[in-house]
């Protein structure tokens, strides 16, 4: 079994009932997901920092229970992203600082994922400290789209989504704050989900209340996402914004088969250029759901103040955990990085009020546009797989922009309504690029988020053209 390369094009769903009938052992998937690490990972470089030893040594210990007691996940091996503490293994956060820590204690989310039968067996690469939305840092170096070797492959969780694409892995965990599980996702042409604030306990750094940011699942299809973030969800003391494990399992939401009655797409949000090519390709997707007898209309809340709150809100939250950094070690952080510090520090209280006023109005309106729509569907990003050297977009569609984070404006705005969210593969591009299609629902709304999407990946079709083999550049 321990070379049976087959079980790499599996769904995670069907690994986990392969591990709960006996028929593989999570040793033995740990063997195929060496091999195939070995095989593909030198041309991606998706997981820089393997631990396979440690994972070993934790699968056997999972072993020793009955098949019944291994958790949700029975054994299903899993890497975290290289920001958060597994015990024992290396966590640089993709900077030189911390390029030789090891964590004393794994973070919150990795006991729990643990807890349910994950075994992580690797670190997945992201940009220094998660900041901007190309995987690269100085480090371990670029992560590139397996699509096409010469293309980014977005961020910051792009390791995770590269991993996915090339079948060195069949569920990742990720972050997002600024679209880093959705724009990663919607490059790669896999599934990443945004959860809602708590839905996914995390150990608080910096600040308790921090919540641009949240944990979040990832995935090659909607119901092996939903699986993962069954495992992930639970409330836990340590995270006062946790929220407690909903009686219905995401899995039997994504499966349940209910359909939306009425979306809205918007190619723009109102807010952001989109390259045409993009919005033809999600806008003809979103379209398809009148096939499951939905009406689509065209329509979006109002989300005008979306640049202004995020930009001040991003940065005090760098301020907030990184001006410490900034102190002791700036000529060890990338420009991106100390720009985002210093425009936190620059921040008067005056603006703060500012935003948060802005965010709270914003996220009413969201609130009630979900009063007349199910579910809003959107471009997960507003260009397709971008060459990795460029280190963000500078431009899309005859607009340029003020700065590295502005081209996410798509993804933040729904950060900032407290709105879950994900991204489904929903076509390519003439090239041959994946293009993801945002799917978001209302605060909370995860279930009929899954659900919805679910109808649409059957319609669609897209599902299963992922894991590829690394493709060379065109």
């Amino acid at each position: 079994m321990a070379s049976d390369q087959s079980l790499v094009r599996a769904t995670a769903c069907a690994i986990v009932e392969k591990l709960n009938s006996g028929e593989v052992t999570p040793l033995d998937l740990l063997d195929v997901l060496e091999q195939r690490i070995a095989e593909v990972d030198g041309k991606v470089n998706a997981l820089p920092t393997l631990c396979f030893d440690r994972a070993r040594t934790r699968a056997k210990a999972l072993m020793k229970k009955p098949i019944g007691d291994r958790g949700l996940l029975a054994g299903m091996p899993i890497p975290i992203k290289d920001l958060f503490n597994v015990e024992g293994v290396l966590n640089t956060q993709g900077s030189p600082i911390f390029k030789d820590t090891i964590a004393a204690r794994s973070d919150i989310v990795v006991e729990h994922l643990e807890g349910n039968g994950a075994v992580v067996y690797a670190k997945s690469n992201t940009p220094e400290f998660g900041a901007g939305a190309n995987t690269f840092n100085e480090v371990f170096g670029a992560t590139l789209n397996p699509w096409d070797l010469s293309r980014s492959a977005a961020g910051s969780s792009g390791g995770a989504a590269v991993a996915l694409a090339t079948g060195t892995a069949w569920l990742a965990h990720g972050t997002d704050m600024g679209g880093s599980l959705r724009n990663p996702a919607s490059f790669c042409g896999v599934v990443g989900m945004r959860p809602s604030i708590g839905r996914v306990a995390h150990t608080p750094v910096a600040k308790i209340d921090r919540n641009l940011t949240v944990h979040g699942p990832m995935a090659r299809n909607i119901e092996d996402l939903a699986l993962l973030l069954d495992a992930m969800s639970g409330e836990h003391p340590a995270d006062p914004l946790s929220l407690p494990r909903l009686p219905t399992p995401f899995l039997a939401a994504a499966r349940s088969g209910k359909r939306p009655k009425r979306v809205a797409y918007s190619p723009d949000l109102g807010i952001t250029p989109v390259d045409p090519e993009v919005a033809a390709i999600t806008r003809k997707a979103a379209m398809r759901f009148a096939e499951a007898g939905a009406i689509v209309e065209e329509a979006h809340p109002d989300l005008r103040e979306a640049h202004e709150c995020f930009h001040v809100l991003r940065a005090f939250d760098f301020a907030v955990s990184k001006a410490a950094l900034l102190r002791s070690n700036r000529d060890l952080l990338k420009p991106e990085v100390i720009w985002n510090i210093e425009e936190g520090l620059r921040l008067t209280v005056e603006q703060l009020e500012r935003a948060e006023a802005q965010r709270v109005a914003m996220t009413a309106r969201a609130l009630e546009f979900f009063k007349s729509y199910d579910l809003l569907l959107a471009p997960a990003t507003i260009v397709a797989p971008f060459p990795v050297e460029h280190r963000y977009v500078a431009e899309c569609d005859g607009k340029k922009f003020d700065n590295y984070v502005e081209w996410l404006a798509i993804v933040y705005a729904i950060t900032l309504v407290c709105c879950p969210a994900l991204s489904l593969p929903c076509g390519f591009t003439a090239s041959g690029l994946p293009v993801g299609l945002q799917v978001v629902a209302p605060p909370r709304g995860e279930a009929q988020l899954l659900a919805g999407a679910k109808v649409l990946e059957d319609i669609l079709g897209v599902r299963g053209t992922t894991p590829i083999d690394p493709r060379p550049a065109k």
